[in-house]
């Protein structure tokens, strides 16, 4: 195994997966580690990092339309040419899709959710899949929200408007997952 890629094994350490489904997933994923080069976005199967953003302070969550998919998604995405951290990688996404300075993660920085997610082919690329790790990033400002682009607007929402909102069985999973730390 790459060294660079001891930041992945150490994520998935000590995660609990919650269902036969998802302890799949991490032995595809580990193996996809152990073969080297899990970020490269050429293999059929990738590693990419997300968040759902939180405040806590109002128990809200911000989606962002994903205009290939038309759906709300999570914030995230793929590894820059040298990154190789996943909850790095899911805090410089935040922080460009969002602009939201002050994202940290909440309440610790454990990954809630591991899920292999199909994308489908399109004009630049095949069908393949993301071996998408999941964070919960939070911030303290959610009125500083900007989207990146019009195209891509930005959703403040409560957990059941979110789960209202998107049609993604997998997000509605990680929701499910997040949704009893914003209990106050």
């Amino acid at each position: 195994m790459a060294t660079a890629d001891h930041a992945a094994i150490n994520v998935l350490t000590g995660y609990r997966p919650k269902t036969t489904a998802e302890c799949v997933d991490i032995e595809r994923v580990r193996a996809l580690i152990e073969a080297g080069a899990p970020w490269d976005r050429s293999n059929s199967l990738h590693i990419t990092a997300s968040a759902l953003i939180v405040h806590p302070d109002s128990g809200r969550v911000l989606l962002r339309w994903h205009p290939r998919h038309e759906t709300w998604l999570l914030v995230g995405g793929h590894a820059d040419p040298g990154e190789n951290d996943p909850l790095a990688i899911a805090l410089r996404e935040g922080r460009e899709e969002t602009a939201l300075p002050d994202l940290a993660p909440w309440p610790d920085a454990e990954v809630r959710h591991l899920v292999i997610v199909p994308v489908p082919a399109n004009s630049r690329e095949p069908a393949h899949e993301h071996a998408d790790m999941r964070f919960v990033l939070a911030t303290s400002a959610p009125e500083a929200v900007r989207p990146e682009n019009p195209d891509a607007p930005l959703l403040w929402l409560t957990p059941d408007e979110a789960r209202m909102a998107t049609t993604e069985a997998n997000i509605l999973d990680t929701l499910s997952r997040v949704e009893p730390l914003l209990v106050r």
